[in-house]
């Protein structure tokens, strides 16, 4: 076919496809509509190939033509290490399923186009994908092998699949062992693996602390702050002045450094952002608590639009690994003139909340303030007073103060269990290091009375700011968490009554209130630490959204996070309306520009804050490999957390969890119920189940794989 007669008849089959009435067609039914007789319909077909090598058109599976922007949707790639994958497209509730075979040369968090069958091979929606839109992985972190004339790198992220491929002379000197970056020059195929060179070498694995560095650069969090940003942090006074403090007084801001107020934190922690107070009085015989929560206003220093600000937003969240923190403000703001320092004078955004015995907010003021911490308290040594312990130096005069905090707290506590909010009190550990780095203690870190104490007054802060905002209609970032989906719910529900428990549905939904009922009932069990891990992953995970949807878990109408500006960009943002509001700025030019802004802020954040989280997680894991690695042979008590058909999972008091695979069980052959979550010999009839005790011994770790492997030191 000549070149100018193939140019005229692509337009003519794009001009058709772009009238609005066209519906994809198979090619008979496109050689009918353009009148193009049987023994020309090669011709037809040379044209459409042509379209469709250029990217102009597409084909579905059953065989019919369409523009791109009909047939294609775009969304973002995620992989599984088996091989498949799934595709999340916005506006599409759940994520479709990616064969093996079908997902071209995409890698772990690629942005695609991508092709939807509705009705794939089990009769369910499945996704092809097309082309990759925008690469998410333009260097790659992970293990450095050298061959004989070349190297690979095996990629420390599990869903990456394949390992990059390094040709001679572009391996920068690396040896065997040695944790790289890797810039990716090739993505590969389905018969060709990707290809690339080292950028850097990160040490050897063994090497102290590469293991926490490696989850930095794989995650792509900042180590350091541009020059414009440390600049402009420079320029922040270190101290509030007395002139500065009176401008802001005259401006109308209160002036509460005469109102006696503490900081309970960590002992180690050095962002100090929220402070409380508390009174009472007796109004016809009826306590009336009158609960301060005193917040860093972070957003007088860090403006909108400045260096500062747009480097926090990019971070999203100040970021907690085991050896260090990567906060969201440099330190000169996160530990200096942010920070609420016991004896400084400091800005603060305040609720001021009157509390009945029943724990009801009864009335409030949100204001602009100046405060002046008292002392800055441990959650040790409040919880020591709390608990009727020994009451540490310095601390008598504030016992009194203490104490009608816990009352008040308290009550908000009641009241919110009591709508049916639901605790998962998971336990967390603290990682003690030595001065190399390397872990010397891991010790389970339990809830006490003073964190819960914080907790509540936090939480009935969150919810007053929020509710305050809904019914004045303002443009804001609430933080919610939205009723669970109705299929995992009625799965978790057939589940829990294999242990005997029953989950009651309303018209396929939950309420929470059923949730705590259960969870409550579990209590002290041995299934109680599983139960608690399903139930939270039958739920869907809380974020930060414009609409307020409410939180499922709080068993709240009204949430938001007000408390942390220091640490969590939402936080800030939310301070920044919240005072243009109390001044009357909020007219309609600025409405329109956080409607705008804060419906990606609302996308943006939850995702960093989720990459924060995995970040921390990792960390935790690495360090714990590490720790068991001089444990080797040693033998410990534990518990059957979890299981598969590969073994089971047991959970050291210290949070540790290691796996005991079946080729470990010696003398049988065990076949796992799924349904009942037991491994049942099948020649003694022995039966290993969740919450079971077990005392194991260490067999091996593998730091890489960052995995821990035990055996059963004598049969159950």
């Amino acid at each position: 076919m000549e070149e100018n007669q193939m140019k005229e008849r692509k337009e003519m089959i794009l001009s058709l496809m772009n009238e609005p009435s066209y519906v994809p067609m198979k090619i008979k039914e496109l050689a009918i509509l353009l009148e193009v007789p049987k023994e020309r319909r090669e011709e037809l077909k040379e044209v459409l190939d042509a379209l469709l090598e250029e990217g102009r058109i597409l084909v579905s599976k059953k065989g019919k033509y369409a523009k791109p922007e009909i047939l294609a949707q775009k969304g973002v790639f995620t992989a599984h290490p088996r091989g498949f994958g799934f595709v999340s497209i916005e506006g599409r509730e759940g994520d479709v399923f990616v064969a093996p075979d079908h997902k071209k040369d995409a890698m772990d968090g690629d942005t695609v186009q991508v092709l939807v069958t509705e009705s794939g091979r089990d009769g369910r929606p499945e996704a092809e994908v097309l082309k990759v839109l925008k690469r998410a992985n333009e260097t790659v972190i992970g293990l450095f092998e050298k061959n004989r004339r070349s190297g690979f790198v095996i990629p420390d992220n599990p869903r990456i699949l394949s390992d990059i491929y390094i040709p001679q002379g572009k391996e920068k000197g690396a040896v065997s062992g040695h944790k790289v970056v890797v810039r990716l020059d090739s993505y590969g195929g389905k018969e060709k693996s990707p290809e690339g060179h080292v950028m850097e070498i990160l040490g050897h694995i063994n090497d102290p602390g590469v293991d926490i560095l490696s989850i930095v650069r794989a995650y792509g969090l900042s180590e350091t702050y541009p020059k414009e940003v440390m600049d402009e942090a420079e320029k922040i006074p270190e101290e509030l002045t007395k002139e500065e403090i009176q401008k802001e007084l005259d401006k109308g801001r209160m002036d509460l450094r005469q109102v006696p107020m503490v900081t309970i934190d960590g002992e180690d922690a050095k962002d100090l952002d929220d402070a409380v107070s508390i009174s009472r009085e007796f109004l016809n015989g009826e306590p009336v608590y009158h609960l301060g929560v005193h917040i860093a206003d972070v957003s007088h220093y860090v403006t909108e639009k400045s260096a500062l600000d747009r480097e926090a937003y990019q971070r999203g969240t100040s970021v907690y690994l085991v050896d260090r923190v990567l906060p969201m403000l440099p330190h000169r703001l996160s530990n200096g003139i942010c920070s609420l320092n016991a004896g400084c004078d400091r800005l603060a955004l305040s609720c001021l909340m009157e509390i009945d015995r029943k724990g009801n907010v009864t009335g409030y003021q949100i204001c602009e303030s100046v405060i002046r911490v008292e002392k800055r308290m441990s959650y040790p040594a409040v919880n020591q007073i709390l608990t009727g312990g020994e009451i540490p130096e310095g601390y008598e005069p504030f016992v009194p103060m203490l104490m009608l905090l816990n009352e008040a707290a308290g009550h908000l506590r009641e009241k919110r269990m009591a709508r049916g909010a639901v605790d998962f009190d998971f336990p967390e550990c603290k990682i003690v290091l030595d001065e190399k780095g390397r872990p010397k203690e891991i010790k389970p870190y339990e809830r006490n009375a003073a964190t819960m104490l914080i907790e509540d007054c936090m939480l009935a802060a969150n919810e007053t700011v929020a509710e305050d905002a809904y019914w004045q209609q303002i443009p804001f970032l609430y933080r919610s968490h939205e009723k669970p989906d109705g299929e995992k719910i009625r799965r978790f529900a057939i589940f829990v009554n294999n242990f005997g428990y029953s989950l009651r549905l309303s018209n396929g939904e939950l309420h929470p209130k059923e949730m705590q009922k259960l969870l409550l009932k579990a209590a002290g069990t041995p299934e109680e630490a599983l139960l608690s891990r399903l139930a939270l992953r039958s739920m869907k995970k809380a974020g930060y959204t414009t609409r307020c949807a409410g939180h499922f878990g709080l068993a709240a109408s009204y949430y938001t996070h007000f408390t942390s500006p220091i640490r969590r960009y939402p936080d800030l943002q939310i301070h920044r309306i919240i005072k243009e509001n109390l001044h009357g700025g909020l007219g309609e030019k600025r409405r329109v520009h956080y409607e705008k802004r804060l419906d990606e802020a609302a996308v943006w954040t939850s995702n960093r804050e989720r990459l924060a989280d995995e970040a921390e997680r990792e960390t935790e894991k690495a360090k714990k490999v590490q720790y068991m690695e001089r444990h080797i042979g040693d033998e410990y008590e534990g518990v059957i957390s979890g299981m598969n058909h590969y073994g089971f999972f047991v959970e050291l008091p210290n949070t540790v969890e290691g796996m005991v695979r079946l080729g470990e069980l010696d003398g049988d052959y065990f076949v796992f119920d799924e349904e009942h979550y037991e491994l049942t010999g099948q020649r003694t009839g022995r039966k290993y189940k969740l919450g079971q005790p077990v005392r194991v011994q260490v067999v091996s770790v593998d730091r890489y794989l960052k995995t821990i492997d035990f055996r059963p030191v004598v049969p159950l």
